[in-house]
């Protein structure tokens, strides 16, 4: 059968036009998923998630809360381990020893644990866009609960790791010079060292919606650096502090208030004050767009 002129022009067009539309959902399909990582969305999903944080009982942040604490512990025994087989005095040696740090990181933040230094953007973050007194409780009581059950759990790690006998006594002598080096270089350099490892932590929660199937290496990546950066962790931190408490070699108070609250500010300034207000920031204008009408 033949097709007339006219019919065959209509049918280029036809196909031209469906092409076309073919082409335009391509380019909709594409401009979605770029979408899917705008700033806007990953402070959605994080706000999110810290509203379900905020949302679980006492009890289950606890216990989620001691379990970090005493599997944190495996940051500061990795290290160690690694310290004590790697040739001692070589240059190279803390770009491999550091590498141990991660371990901890690793099995708090991929087994859904609850670690303070996370909560300093989490729970933060629903507050930010809706602030009210009632929210500021539910994050004060949050945090209170964590820190604490972090704490706890440091202890029960730093206690195990003095008196259980859990790692070979060529090992203690490096667990120890670890712990006296994170607890001792004093108040002011501890909580300067400790804004950068805030802003890491917060930048590794900030980045997981982004990284499906590789936040293995988003948090080894950054956690290191923290190791590297002889930065400090008030939760890992804390283990160490506990172990040369129970070790009689570390006083109380020169533990709380010339290792562990400098740190702690340091590291909610730099979780929460720098980078959770930075992340606010950067898409306020998007949930109230009126104010700059």
């Amino acid at each position: 059968m033949l097709i007339s002129g006219s019919d065959g022009r209509k049918t280029r067009l036809a196909l031209k036009e469906y092409e076309d539309r073919q082409k335009a959902e391509a380019e909709e399909e594409t401009v979605e998923e770029a979408a899917k990582l705008s700033s806007k969305l990953v402070y959605e999903v994080i706000r999110r998630d810290g509203e379900e944080e905020l949302s679980r009982t006492k009890r289950s942040l606890f216990w989620a809360g001691v379990a970090a604490g005493v599997l944190i512990s495996f940051s500061v025994i990795g290290e160690a381990l690694l310290r004590t087989y790697l040739p001692p005095n070589a240059l190279w040696v803390p770009l491999i020893e550091n590498m141990g740090y991660s371990l901890g990181f690793l099995l708090v933040i991929l087994g859904r644990m609850q670690l303070f230094t996370e909560n300093t953007i989490t729970t933060v973050l629903p507050f930010m866009q809706a602030p009210s007194m009632r929210l500021f409780g539910s994050v004060m009581r949050l945090w209170g609960i964590v820190l604490a059950a972090n704490v706890l759990g440091a202890f029960v790690a730093g206690w195990w790791l003095s008196q259980i006998g859990l790692l070979p006594d060529e090992v203690l002598p490096n667990l120890r010079d670890l712990s006296e080096h994170a607890t001792g270089m004093g108040a002011w350099e501890g909580f300067k060292r400790a804004v950068p490892a805030g802003i890491l932590v917060a930048a590794i929660v900030w980045m997981l919606p982004q990284s499906e199937g590789s936040e293995f290496f988003v948090i080894a990546t950054f956690t290191y650096l923290i190791a590297l950066g002889d930065f400090t962790h008030v939760v890992a931190g804390s283990v160490e502090m506990a172990f040369l408490i129970v070790e009689g070699e570390l006083g109380i108070i020169r533990a709380f208030f010339g290792f562990f609250l400098p740190v702690l500010a340091g590291n909610i300034v730099g979780g929460t004050l720098i980078f959770a207000a930075m992340a606010w920031g950067q898409v306020r204008d998007e949930y109230y767009p009126e104010e700059n009408s």
